[in-house]
């Protein structure tokens, strides 16, 4: 399968190529991704005071980070990068970090009166940003390996033993997140997508597993809430913190993560099963996930700052609200206007960075930081590779 998520085609020789079909599977399952991110980061303020949230959130960042993590390894190269390629790293990702990190800066100056200028520790949902920047660097070098696989989840149990390793530029985070990331390429590189047809129909027995699958690890989150917050899980669920950190400073604590890892792999397969393997109305919204996961930090900030949400009556009625509220932030924040508005922002086509100006305008076929691919569009919100 091509880094489109289209399938492949070999015309005869001389023919004209025919246009790649897109897989809406893709884009389907990035916005479900882009659903959860924005939903946990809702509901994060209403765990202090409802299990029932405090579930919800464990359950989600048991998989959801490692989902979109496998979903943009799918789609990245892992050969030696054009030029193209190399400045999309700048422009794509490099720039809108800088833009949102300045945009945090002011935002907390104005509303807390007071702010620290820290270039090298992330805002917010900004680490994501910054580790998928790093993935696409190391990628090649990890493709020229044997047993990459491997070699990325030593690296993400070893990294937990290093105190020193730490949140600056997001390289724990990044180094613990890697082979999910890895995980995505290697699927793609093996060919294993197609070859097992994993995004064909699935049965209605194949779903109802997958379903229950992620019913029971959402009771298990539930039936034994307060041994998770008193194990600290959260921030387990993070693969930010050294282990002598979170309290697990004996030899064994690589296992704790490992444990994690095949939990997050085995919840993000039942996740993808479940995604609709079909165009929807809703799929085209998929294409733009940056613009949510970019965005959506902002709109909720007042809600954190001013508890608003944690003045909330812990009853049943919140979960489902902030839950159908988030579904529908994301919708708002990947529409047309809102793209051509901000893209400025989200998607900077600086002429003036580069010795070759082309490399920032030129237009045509594009892939966004998660290997989004979008076809040629208008200047208005149109950008490329």
């Amino acid at each position: 399968m091509n880094s489109a998520g289209a399938a492949p085609t070999s015309p005869p020789s001389g023919s004209i190529p025919k246009p790649r079909r897109r897989v809406p599977f893709w884009d389907n399952a990035r916005f479900a991704c882009i659903v959860l991110v924005v939903l946990g980061h809702a509901i994060q303020r209403l765990t202090y005071d409802s299990d029932i949230a405090l579930a919800a959130y464990l359950a989600l960042y048991a998989f959801h980070m490692p989902a979109f993590a496998i979903i943009s390894g799918y789609f990245s190269k892992s050969g030696s990068p054009t030029r193209v390629q190399m400045a999309r790293v700048i422009t794509d990702i490099l720039l809108p970090y800088v833009i949102f990190e300045t945009l945090w800066t002011v935002t907390k100056w104005l509303v807390e009166g007071q702010t620290d200028p820290n270039f090298t520790k992330p805002s917010w949902t900004l680490w994501f940003l910054l580790a998928l920047g790093i993935f696409r660097l190391v990628l090649p070098y990890l493709a020229l390996l044997r047993w990459p696989l491997l070699w990325t989840v030593i690296i993400s149990i070893g990294v937990g033993y290093l105190p020193n390793v730490d949140s600056t530029f997001s390289l724990s985070r990044t180094l613990g997140l890697l082979p999910f990331f890895t995980l995505g390429w290697w699927l793609r590189e093996h060919d294993i997508v197609s070859r097992f047809r994993l995004l064909d129909f699935r049965p209605w027995w194949v779903r109802t597993l997958a379903a229950l699958v992620l019913a029971v690890a959402g009771f298990a989150s539930w039936r034994w809430v307060d041994v998770w917050e008193q194990l600290d899980l959260r921030h387990w669920l993070f693969y930010e913190d050294a282990y002598v950190d979170l309290g697990g400073g004996q030899w064994w604590a690589g296992g704790v993560r490992i444990t994690l890892m095949v939990l997050a792999v085995i919840l993000s397969a039942a996740f993808f099963v479940l995604v609709p393997r079909g165009t929807h109305w809703w799929t085209t919204f998929g294409q733009y996930t940056m613009y949510v996961f970019l965005l959506h930090s902002f709109v909720l900030y007042p809600f954190r700052e001013s508890g608003a949400l944690r003045d909330l009556d812990p009853t049943w009625i919140w979960l489902p609200l902030v839950t159908a509220l988030s579904v529908l932030l994301a919708l708002a924040l990947a529409t047309k206007p809102v793209r051509r508005l901000l893209r400025p922002l989200v998607e900077p086509r600086p002429r003036w960075l580069f010795v070759d100006p082309a490399l920032a305008s030129r237009e045509g076929h594009r892939s966004d930081p998660t290997g989004s691919r979008r076809p040629r569009q208008s200047t208005a919100e149109g950008s490329t590779r």
